[in-house]
């Protein structure tokens, strides 16, 4: 029985070791190839190692521009997003209604709607309000695309707050705004901070949205700026294109090194019940 349990855990190991190889292999080949002039598709660590990649990729066409207008677009998108995911999610979480679980159900079907399905009738409506190639409407499409699946992780996130402490500060003569605002955010900042990075994430990512509604090259976010990098010189340079794309992974690096600490705090809660 012991051997079998120990082949058991070694073949999972193994399995696992697999898997991890597999995902690391992609992430040697670009730091590797971000600091090799002559880099191919092969994983090989370079003989005479040089920043003359990240000198190339550099420039207010290539990475500057087109990183600011990410973050403009994915930043602005994200705090809204999360602005009206927090209102929705308060009274699906605190008020009892006929119409929470086939409002929750909807949500939760929006989640897994694929964006392809709704992008040509979506591109008629923003032609017909003139919001083709604008930034103000990109944001708001791309925060209400993301918006079904923050509604759901708030309300989850929220449902954690004993509503005894809101019900407290109502005694004290506090609204449900004032409740919210002093009480609930506080105490579900954690939610938030998750909420927060898988929606940037998601949004900084996204090609296919910005590609359709955006048109002047610079209004492009960094996601799209990719790829004209391949389409402009036919053959990509894998150096430069390596150095290019660990920029780009900066700003989501930086986001959850900020709200890191966030993410690993429970709701300390058990004081405040006492209290």
């Amino acid at each position: 029985m012991i051997a079998r349990d120990r082949i058991s855990k070694l073949s999972a190991n193994l399995v696992l070791l697999g898997i991890g190889v597999l995902f690391v292999l992609p992430l040697l080949w670009v730091l590797f190839a971000s600091i090799n002039r002559t880099a191919g598709l092969r994983v090989e660590l370079p003989s005479n190692p040089t920043l003359e990649n990240f000198r190339a990729v550099l420039n207010t066409d290539t990475t500057y521009r087109p990183v600011l207008n990410g973050l403009v677009l994915c930043g602005g998108a994200a705090l809204l997003t999360m602005v009206c995911a927090v209102l929705a999610a308060y009274p699906l979480s605190r008020f009892k209604s006929k119409f929470n679980r086939p409002f929750l159900l909807t949500v939760l079907f929006c989640t897994g709607l694929p964006i392809t399905a709704v992008m040509v009738p979506v591109y008629g409506l923003f032609v017909q309000l003139n919001l083709v190639d604008t930034l103000g409407g990109t944001i708001m499409f791309m925060a209400t695309a993301s918006l079904p699946f923050a509604i759901w992780l708030c309300k989850t996130f929220m449902d954690g707050v004993p509503i005894s402490l809101e019900e407290a500060a109502w005694v004290d003569g506090a609204g449900n705004m004032q409740a919210l605002r002093r009480i609930v955010l506080p105490l579900m900042w954690p939610g938030i901070a998750v909420v927060l990075i898988f929606t940037f994430i998601g949004m900084w990512g996204n090609f296919f949205v910005p590609f359709m509604l955006l048109l002047s090259p610079e209004r492009l976010p960094a996601s799209v700026s990719i790829f004209t990098f391949f389409g402009q010189y036919g053959e990509p340079n894998y150096g430069q294109l390596a150095a290019y794309s660990l920029i780009y992974t900066t700003p989501v690096l930086v986001l959850y090194l900020l709200l890191s600490r966030k993410l690993g705090g429970a709701f300390a809660l058990g004081g405040a019940i006492k209290g």
